[in-house]
């Protein structure tokens, strides 16, 4: 967990050019989830995502995901986390509203897959709901770390077979804005 996770200057024009919710995202409601989605780019005949500039984000939007196509950015993250990761694989926004959740679970792709969530949400109260929980395996009551805190803030984990995570569900009328990057 990571707080002020960007520049505080960078982070500011994020926050204010944050995509607002329309009918541009994608639902995601079924038994495990309610969420929003929003994905930029697509996935060529290699699996590789292309994410080439687009005018209907900011610019400070375009220049963040500019720099995770980067090879400094592949090789920070190795040197951050000790995995070697080799690119990106996804980016997209996040949203969770009131009574929106994701129930425990684990991906385990691969081992030089890693998980980043960052956070766009002030004011968040300590103890709310909708930060991305921890726990080893796909069960809630053995979470061992919930963000408290969703201001410029990111958690990081390694996928792995004990990489659980899930959202509680969210309680309060607010907008739990986030990306989500592998």
């Amino acid at each position: 967990f990571i707080e002020n996770f960007f520049d505080s200057e960078f982070y500011d024009e994020l926050y204010k050019t944050y995509p607002k919710f329309d009918n541009s995202w994608k639902s995601e409601d079924s038994y495990d989830k309610l969420a929003y989605r929003r994905f930029w780019g697509k996935i060529d005949s290699d699996s590789n995502i292309t994410q080439d500039h687009d005018p209907e984000y900011s610019e400070a939007w375009n220049k963040l995901v500019k720099y995770l196509h980067t090879e400094e950015c592949i090789e920070n993250f190795q040197k951050f986390s000790g995995v070697h990761v080799t690119k990106l694989k996804k980016f997209g926004f996040n949203l969770i509203k009131k009574n929106g959740f994701q129930l425990p679970h684990i991906h385990n792709v691969g081992p030089t897959t890693l998980i980043l969530m960052a956070y766009f949400s002030k004011n968040w109260q300590v103890g709310d709901a909708g930060g991305t929980y921890i726990t080893p395996e796909e069960d809630e009551s053995k979470m061992i770390f919930e963000p408290y805190n969703l201001d410029n803030t990111a958690i990081i984990f390694h996928d792995g077979p004990f990489a659980g995570h899930g959202v509680r569900r969210v309680l309060k009328d607010v907008e739990r804005r986030g990306i989500q990057i592998y």
